[in-house]
């Protein structure tokens, strides 16, 4: 009932200005769930840790087709949305997932200090790339998503060797022209990718609130929706879009 109010509220009382301005103060939020999340990760209270990024990660879901619904460039241009969501995700998909694979006891001696030099430094090489999006509003190239690659290895716990080939491999695809969707502007296929990105977040959410032990069953599907989201666009990529 509450919300219900706030929602009616929101599009009736406030000004064109407000709402946009309301948008970017919602995706600022992020920034303060960032910090919590790197607090539980200093302390090493990994799932904890899990939990705000999932929250942060809700957040970054919703704030961009507010964003776009409400007109902020328009209503509120003095603040560049765009900025202000690419420092959270860089906090939140890069930096705190890195700090947190570093730190946990997943990769030994120079595996970690490898590990971390390769995402963050080329991480913020790629989140400065003006060419990151396609026409089809994907990504070119693997967008940063490390909060996701670093949950299912706390979840799977490879070997070692496996997660430093993974880090590797996943860095290096940031520079290529492979493809990645985008969960909600990816047109295609989107029926699929959307409720698939959405049980991806229950699921991480369920692996994090159970210290990454959640069973077999959520183990296995978390691995098929991060397998899709992962391989979706270079599926996009070979396979051609029907005539319509």
């Amino acid at each position: 009932m509450l919300g219900i109010l706030a929602f009616l509220v929101y599009e009736t009382v406030m000004t064109p200005a407000m709402r946009a301005l309301a948008v970017h103060l919602f995706t600022a939020t992020g920034a303060v769930f960032a910090m919590l999340a790197m607090l539980a990760a200093v302390d090493h209270k990994w799932s904890l840790m899990y939990l705000w990024l999932v929250v942060a990660f809700i957040v970054d879901g919703i704030d961009g087709p507010l964003a776009r619904k409400y007109q902020v460039k328009t209503h509120a241009p003095q603040f560049d949305g765009v900025l202000l969501d690419l420092i959270i995700d860089y906090l939140t998909y890069v930096f705190i997932p890195a700090f947190a694979l570093f730190k946990s006891d997943l990769l030994p001696g120079w595996t970690g200090w490898i590990c971390i030099i390769v995402i963050t430094f080329g991480s913020a090489m790629y989140f400065a790339d003006t060419r990151m999006k396609t026409k089809s509003n994907s990504f070119a190239g693997f967008p940063g998503c490390w909060n996701m690659v670093v949950l299912v290895l706390f979840v799977t716990e490879p070997n070692f060797w496996a997660i430093l080939g993974i880090v590797v491999v996943i860095a290096a695809s940031m520079f290529t022209r492979l493809e990645f969707v985008h969960p909600v502007r990816t047109e295609r296929w989107k029926a699929v990718t959307l409720p698939v990105a959405l049980a991806w977040t229950a699921l991480a959410g369920i692996a994090a609130w159970q210290d990454f032990d959640p069973g077999q069953l959520v183990i296995t599907l978390l691995t098929l929706c991060s397998a899709y989201l992962l391989f979706a666009g270079i599926a996009m990529q070979i396979i051609p879009e029907r005539a319509r």
